[in-house]
């Protein structure tokens, strides 16, 4: 599946806002090519919110072991929470031990860097993944959309 398929898909969730920065934009370079998708039914960027899910199409000076210098690679990131991330690596965000292969393609694996904090990452997602990708996509969706709720109610 294509980073634009994703796209397309994410694109369907109701309140979703997916910002793109690019040249002219008021966000660093470094960010151009990505893209961060938030719960936004007002379609403006949450303050103090981060995404629920990001597509990165490059390394981060801090994020270099899934090896997206390498052309035609990309990867999905999602935030699964505590009790999906236990049942998709088989171990606690905070306590990763494994070694694992973060470059692997089509794998499901905790992120590189922010895995301790219940992020899954999966490097060009495909044929064994992209299922997985889209139930996890929309459930982060929906958890985005409760804390929303819960934020305009308290």
């Amino acid at each position: 599946m294509s980073m634009e398929q994703i796209l397309e898909i994410v694109r369907t969730f109701d309140g979703v806002l997916i910002l793109a920065p690019g040249p002219g934009s008021e966000f660093p370079e470094l960010a151009w090519g990505d893209a961060f998708f938030y719960y936004a039914p007002d379609g403006r960027v949450p303050q103090n919110v981060q995404p629920y899910g990001t597509v990165v199409t490059k390394d981060y000076p801090d994020d270099t072991a899934s090896h997206l210098a390498a052309p035609e690679r990309w990867r999905l990131n999602i935030h699964v929470g505590r009790q999906s991330f236990e049942r998709l690596t088989g171990e606690t965000p905070r306590t990763l031990r494994r070694v694992r292969d973060f470059a692997a393609v089509d794998e499901i694996n905790p992120h590189p860097v922010y895995g301790p904090l219940g992020w899954i990452a999966i490097v060009n997602p495909g044929e064994r993944t992209m299922e997985t990708a889209i139930e996890l996509l929309r459930d982060a969706h929906e958890a985005a959309r409760l804390r929303h709720e819960r934020r305009r109610e308290g």
